[in-house]
């Protein structure tokens, strides 16, 4: 268990992210650095998996989609400077919280059903913006999504 002195350290690096829960299917902008040229490449798949961590900026998730016929899996840090955005596309039914079984399946057997959404509840699952915060600049950013919704 980390110490409360840990967990004052990791708030000033912690940034604004989409509720990202398993059985979305997001698109995640990514920095890659190649030869002194950066650019963004996009993964997009299932999320399977999501680990909260001890301290804030410990967080992860888990994405999957299928290459070519092989499954290939991503892990990416919530709070990574290298993620540029996160769009959730999909939001379907699932009632796991780790969706490993998923790996054995192919074919139809690895869909899942789509759950209907509201545009008010899609609107809460994506973010507007990514934006870095910093101590009490994070719940100004909090207090204008409030607002923001409320206004809508």
């Amino acid at each position: 268990m980390p110490s409360p002195i840990l967990k004052d350290q990791a708030v000033p690096f912690k940034r604004t992210i989409p509720a990202i829960e398993p059985g979305y299917t997001v698109r995640v902008h990514e920095k890659i650095q190649e030869s002194g040229k950066e650019r963004i490449q996009m993964f997009e798949g299932l999320v399977i998996s999501v680990h909260n961590g001890h301290v804030p900026t410990d967080a992860s998730f888990t994405v999957r989609r299928v290459v070519s016929g092989i499954g290939v899996e991503k892990v990416f840090p919530m709070h990574a400077t290298t993620i540029e955005k996160i769009d959730v596309k999909k939001v379907a039914k699932v009632r796991r919280a780790k969706l490993f079984f998923i790996r054995g399946r192919s074919g139809k057997a690895a869909r899942l059903s789509e759950r209907f959404t509201t545009d008010d509840e899609f609107a809460v699952a994506v973010a507007p913006e990514m934006k870095e915060t910093k101590g009490t600049e994070a719940t100004e950013v909090k207090d204008e999504a409030k607002n923001e919704e409320k206004a809508a």
